[in-house]
């Protein structure tokens, strides 16, 4: 992500606070106590949701959405913000966050970034590629073909791609494919065009959390077990009862299709709670690398929850 300079001094732009990291790792709670110290120092402060499993209003208990009385009074945007039946793009959420952070700015208050959609974060801060419209025609030819027909294809067109990916990671080969196929463009091309990121008009205060990987794993474990006696099996099954496209990034998500396939008695339970605990470590595993390996090496990384935050952000308290 780009620290690009801006024609303002760093001092004089708007601060926005960020902090980051796999799920279950405790970035929610750190996000409140931020919050919480700022509002307690004067300054109006809200936490914005950067998760792209909380922005659906249908996954309250699988996306860990934080309770009211987990928010501890400090405002919260963009949490349970869509309809499951509508996709959210990373540009859609860019649009909402923009939106809310230029309110909180107009007020002087902190907006709070908090999640760990690399993609949703990289599409705010650096803007998105302007990727010309894929031709109908090609998307539908593409999302038809076997994803190893098509790994193969995206081999011969853009083999820098096609080696960064999957072989089995089918929405992000079509992706590149059609991009490929419609514009004659890879999309490390387009991507090198990025516009519209606020990178540059705001002071970026980011922190990412990385905590002990034994430690995370064993959190995600409890937390999907606490998951699935908290409501989640009811969540999906007024998922399912509304009918919706499966390939709806609500109907993907972690939990969805494990907690579903045991509605259906294609597994037990003991298998459902196993594949999602599974399926949850193997998300954090790809944030933490993420995190670990994309931002700037400028962003603080910290492993421990217990830190002195006003420390660390110690220029969002000065007046």
């Amino acid at each position: 992500m780009s620290t690009a300079n801006s024609p303002k001094s760093r001092r004089e732009r708007p601060p926005v606070a960020l902090i980051a990291g796999p799920t279950a790792s405790g970035k929610s709670d750190l996000a409140v106590r931020l919050g919480c110290a700022l509002m307690e120092h004067g300054r109006p402060a809200a936490v914005i949701n950067a998760d792209s499993a909380q922005v659906y209003r249908d996954l309250r208990v699988l996306s860990a959405r934080p309770s009211e009385e987990e928010m501890a009074g400090v405002p919260h945007r963009l949490f349970g913000a869509w309809d499951g039946a509508e996709a959210c793009s990373a540009a859609d959420w860019a649009a909402r966050a923009k939106a809310e952070i230029a309110e909180l700015h107009a007020c002087g208050g902190v907006p709070i970034l908090v999640g760990g959609t690399g993609l949703y974060l990289r599409t705010l801060i650096d803007g998105i590629a302007p990727v010309p419209p894929i031709a109908p025609e090609i998307r539908e030819k593409i999302r038809a073909m076997p994803v190893n027909d098509a790994h193969a294809e995206l081999a011969a067109l853009d083999p820098e791609r096609a080696a960064q990916l999957a072989p089995a990671d089918a929405t992000r080969i079509a992706r590149a494919l059609e991009v490929v196929r419609s514009t004659g463009r890879t999309l490390a091309h387009w991507q090198t065009l990025r516009e519209g990121g606020i990178g540059g008009a705001v002071a970026l205060h980011p922190l990412v959390l990385l905590p002990d990987r034994v430690w995370l794993y064993e959190r995600c474990d409890r937390r999907f077990e606490t998951m699935i006696e908290s409501g989640a099996i009811e969540e999906v099954q007024a998922l399912l009862a509304r009918g919706l496209d499966p390939m709806l990034p609500v109907m993907r998500a972690i939990g969805v299709r494990e907690i579903a396939s045991w509605l259906r008695g294609e597994r037990s339970r003991a298998d459902m709670i196993a594949a999602g605990q599974q399926a949850t470590r193997n998300y954090a595993k790809r944030q933490y690398t993420w995190f670990r390996r994309q931002p700037p090496q400028e962003w603080m990384r910290i492993e421990s929850l217990r830190n002195d935050l006003e420390a660390q952000f110690a220029s969002l308290f000065r007046p």
